[in-house]
């Protein structure tokens, strides 16, 4: 009489498994299509001269007595040039850096961990002045032409204003690295 008991019960148990197999084991619920993705897929509104994906600026050798009197060197100037743009399609082009930024100075480029100099950043800005902070979203927005664009930059060394006050500027080499975004609008 046991073994007739044993079926009904492994019956009884398969059935309740197979009811409740679908709430343990089953999949995601399906819903019906709620996101949707569109977009164009376009050519590059100009192209980026060769060269200036690797731009090195040397400030070659300055001295500590300067930056102690007058805070920041001369500017040295560099520009990208973006050729063959066509306006057609896109009208405009934002150009954001990214990079480490200054804990002392929010938005100037701190040094690469490897330099030995200290207690100076860089400045990144456009050709009349007016700073371009690292790793600010709202970059520089610019006009794209039909043909080419030059876009003058310029760079600088700034003492950080707790070494310059307190004559702790350490001297060495430095190596500063930023990354360019051009963002077509």
């Amino acid at each position: 009489m046991t073994q007739w008991h044993t079926p009904n019960r492994a019956k009884r148990a398969g059935l309740a498994l197979a009811l409740i197999s679908p709430l343990l084991f089953g999949g995601p619920a399906q819903a019906a299509d709620n996101l949707e993705f569109t977009g164009a897929l376009v050519e590059a509104a100009c192209n980026l001269r060769a060269g200036d994906d690797d731009i090195e600026l040397n400030f070659n050798t300055v001295i500590d007595r300067y930056l102690y009197r007058y805070g920041e060197t001369p500017v040295r100037a560099f520009s990208l040039h973006l050729d063959d743009c066509d306006n057609s399609v896109l009208t405009g082009v934002k150009l954001t850096f990214k990079g480490t930024e200054s804990t002392e100075l929010p938005g100037f480029l701190a040094f690469d961990g490897g330099s030995t100099a200290s207690g100076v950043v860089v400045g990144l800005q456009t050709a009349g002045g007016q700073l371009l902070p690292i790793n600010d979203t709202s970059g520089m927005s610019l006009t794209l032409p039909s043909g080419n664009l030059i876009i003058p930059l310029q760079a600088y060394l700034k003492a950080e204003p707790t070494a310059q006050n307190t004559q702790a500027i350490e001297l060495g080499n430095f190596k500063a690295t930023a990354e360019f975004l051009l963002t077509y609008q």
